[in-house]
């Protein structure tokens, strides 16, 4: 019997029944095709998240007309020629005992013309997200757009849905837009009172419900809390929730934030707190009798059973966990939650894909939207191997070559396994980042892989050991130019010596040199309050010669980010290089002007890193197969370096 009994029992929404309480919500793939059919990708995709236990998936975010593009390569329900692709992704589905959803979704003002289209809004108000002011709907646009979604949602039933989700969260969906007071200034029918404001989102349901039946079940996400001033707060929200039930919806999922002004709260990531919009779903739940549905970083079993337990929602939605593990539900119910492969929340490979192949993957997931292609199967050949280095690159291809049958030996000069992610565990916030060697490290200890720390791997190693395979991941050190003078001071350090806990914090000013994730990061680690005094104990100033700093991390913890360094009155120097540095200052040019900041103690250097790989070169000659991985490549980010582990892990 499953520890997690309210998490695995069954639920209705409607007269739909669930196996258990655990939903996929819609997360882009971006594996339609441009013109929004159905893929065969889209359809492993979704397949392998079916076999995984979910009750239910919510298949994508979906155009209800071609003029409603949102982002590349995004589904559609707005031709009847897509019914036979959708129909062959839902069979597929329902083949694993899921049920199948699709969220509904006109982006409004968010739409843009970036993607061709037109935005459009219950207002002229300026959207900030796109940098466009959209054009204001007329009353006869509005009936239009109302029968679409009609016309959409019954098109999905004929395909085989068995529910649909209507996104009315965020304010960059058409509907969510015309429920914000920040957005709608209409003085018609559709806007003025709250009752007006909500006036096409209820009749929308209406209209679906009259075009494919009252037990045809609707979701209806919105946000609790939009966070934002001049927008609906959670009060009022508690007030629209009966007039969304009366309306004929079936269930409520319970988001937060609006964008962009609290696109953290939209996609909450690391650092934040796990369920944080539970609470609110919570508050909802007191004023309805449908099902509420909480969603916002559920990504353990214990937090999921937690918010049921306590009555805080009915349901739980879990993307991201299930995006990076589909077979969470699986192992949640059988007990397997050190097998769990955790979400880090960076928020990249999901929202943004993969640095060179566009797709959507995953961190932790590499084979995410390739998972025809990426299976892992058992070798032909057995081989000795040797890896060297144990950060994540490393050890995810001793990991994946260990599980097909190799013969697996990992040898790492440090003392622990890791690499750089153990500095990247330091700053604020960052603590969950742990999570990913704890994972790796154990998977590699349970595949049999022979650990040895401590040890570096020399041609004498090779000798000793004759592998016949040698992967090359050793990482990477600070990169530290040679073209600034007093760059080899005694104030002078690295980032990663401050991280790692090798420079006393004591120092009072403190210039970074350079203002990307590692530098942006330091200065928040180093920027922080005195405990009693409640006052700065380190002044900070960031030099970064970009436009803006932190621009290689993803939106959501960026935004956490600047507001906390804002909040700790950090300096931001940007299109700015240093020039020369000295005992107590740097000299800095700022368009074409050269000036010094004084009294300065410390000068940390945030400039990038180069690999370390002459190990490589060493064992030419020696060993048949020689593979270089992660930063002994090319610094990279994490999600590259365990992509390549995986890779070749999968095929060596």
């Amino acid at each position: 019997m499953t520890e997690y009994k309210l998490l695995f029992s069954p639920v209705k929404i409607g007269k739909m029944e669930l196996k258990n309480r655990i939903i996929f919500p819609p997360m882009y793939s971006r594996l339609a095709t441009e013109d929004g059919y159905v893929t065969q990708k889209q359809i492993d995709y979704y397949e392998v998240r079916a076999a995984g236990g979910a009750a239910m998936l919510t298949v994508d975010a979906v155009r209800v007309n071609k003029r409603s593009k949102f982002y590349p390569n995004s589904l559609g329900l707005f031709d009847d020629d897509q019914i036979p692709g959708w129909k062959k992704l839902c069979d597929t589905i329902h083949s694993h005992g899921a049920k199948v959803s699709t969220q509904m979704l006109h982006p409004g003002p968010s739409a843009g013309s970036m993607h061709g289209t037109v935005p459009v809004g219950p207002s002229p108000v300026w959207a900030s997200d796109v940098r466009e002011t959209p054009q204001e709907l007329s009353l006869e646009e509005i009936k239009v757009i109302i029968g679409e979604y009609a016309e959409a949602v019954r098109r999905g039933k004929e395909a085989g849905l068995d529910s649909v989700q209507l996104h009315a969260a965020h304010g960059y969906s058409l509907i969510g837009s015309f429920m914000s007071p920040y957005f709608n200034k209409r003085t018609d029918e559709y806007g003025g009172s709250v009752e007006d404001r909500m006036k096409l989102l209820l009749d929308i349901i209406k209209a679906i419900k009259a075009k494919v039946g009252q037990d045809f079940p609707i979701t209806v996400r919105i946000s609790g809390d939009e966070y934002r001033q001049g927008s609906r707060g959670i009060a009022e929200s508690q007030f629209i929730a009966p007039m969304i039930e009366e309306a004929g919806a079936d269930a409520l999922e319970i988001s937060a934030g609006i964008v962009p002004d609290s696109f953290w709260q939209v996609i909450p990531p690391t650092g934040t707190p796990p369920g944080l919009n539970a609470n609110a779903a919570e508050t909802i739940k007191k004023v309805v009798n449908i099902p509420v549905i909480a969603v916002g970083k559920i990504n353990t079993p214990r937090v999921a059973e937690f918010i049921l337990k306590t009555g805080k929602a009915d349901i739980v939605g879990i993307a991201r966990q299930i995006a990076t593990d589909p077979d969470f539900p699986k192992k949640a119910f059988e007990g397997r939650l050190d097998d769990i492969v955790p979400c880090m929340g960076d928020n990249l490979g999901c929202l943004f894909g993969h640095p060179t192949r566009g797709h959507v993957t995953c961190l932790m997931n590499p084979a995410r939207a390739r998972e025809r292609e990426c299976v892992i199967e058992p070798t032909e050949n057995p081989k000795k191997v040797l890896v060297a280095g144990g950060g994540p690159a490393g050890l995810e291809a001793a990991r994946v070559a260990a599980n097909r049958g190799h013969d697996v030996t990992l040898m790492d000069k440090a003392n622990k396994l890791g690499g750089q992610i153990n500095l990247a565990c330091v700053p604020p916030m960052k603590q969950e980042f742990s999570r990913m060697i704890k994972y790796l490290s154990h998977q590699a200890n349970k595949e049999g892989v022979k650990i040895e720390l401590g040890k570096e791997v020399t041609a004498d190693t090779i000798d000793e050991l004759k592998p016949d395979a040698v992967i090359v991941a050793t990482g990477a050190v600070p990169l530290i130019p040679d073209n600034i003078p007093g760059i080899d001071g005694d104030n002078v350090v690295t980032a990663w010596d401050v991280l790692a806990g090798k420079v006393g914090t004591a120092s009072r000013n403190v210039v970074i040199v350079g203002g990307g994730a590692v530098g942006s990061e330091t200065a928040d680690y180093l920027a922080r309050i005195d405990d009693n005094a409640s006052i700065l104990s380190t002044k900070v100033t960031i030099v970064e010669m970009m436009e803006e700093i932190a621009m290689d991390m993803g939106v959501q913890p960026r935004e956490i980010l600047i507001n906390r360094l804002r909040e700790r009155d950090v300096v931001v120097l940007k299109s700015t290089t240093v020039k020369e540095i000295h005992k107590d200052g740097v000299t800095i040019e700022k368009k074409g002007r050269l000036e010094k900041i004084e009294d300065i103690d410390l000068v940390v250097l945030a400039l990038g890193a180069e690999p370390v790989n002459q190990i490589a070169e060493t064992v030419k000659g020696k060993v048949a197969e020689v593979h270089v991985i992660g930063d002994a490549l090319k610094p990279r980010m994490a999600l590259e370096a365990i992509d390549e582990g995986r890779e070749v892990g999968r095929t060596i």
